[in-house]
């Protein structure tokens, strides 16, 4: 039996990002298992949600990003990231990222939302998608199986 490679192509993290300007609108540079490895721009305010069924993992690769939680009680924290930092925000936490500007990588099982549960009108700085494939000149784009449907536009 013969296994034929999926795709053995080496992705720069740098030259990924410099590909696209969209903020809030995560590429899919990897996929490992069930998970996607997505990277994004982040400016401004993101939207309060919670993923019920999932960890959210961050690593900030340049600039700062802030995630503001509320705990049990209600009572909102702010943690600030700077480039090198990672961030692990347990499931069924409430919490809204923001950033002055900056890039962050994220680990998330594929077909996950950015915008987790929010309800009501997503900003149209925030991209509220299952992530989009990148587009470089030695990758083709692929669908994501699950779809990359903007909601609330």
């Amino acid at each position: 039996m013969s296994i034929t490679p999926v795709n053995l192509t080496a992705v720069n993290l740098s030259e990924a990002l410099a590909s696209f300007d969209d903020i809030y609108s995560p590429r899919i540079v990897a996929r490992i298992n069930d998970y996607d490895v997505r990277i994004a721009h982040t400016r401004g305010e993101h939207v309060w949600h919670t993923h019920e069924d999932t960890d959210e993992f961050f690593l900030v690769l340049d600039g700062r990003f802030d995630v503001a939680y509320r705990d049990a009680a209600g009572q909102e924290h702010t943690v600030v990231l700077r480039q090198g930092d990672t961030f692990v925000v347990p499931r069924g936490t409430e919490h809204k990222p923001s950033s002055p500007g900056g890039s962050i990588l994220m680990f998330e099982p594929t077909g996950t939302s950015t915008t987790g549960d929010h309800q009501g009108a997503v900003p149209d700085h925030v991209d509220s998608t299952t992530g989009h494939a990148l587009a470089t000149p030695e990758r083709v784009p692929t669908s994501n199986p699950r779809g990359a449907a903007r909601h609330d536009r």
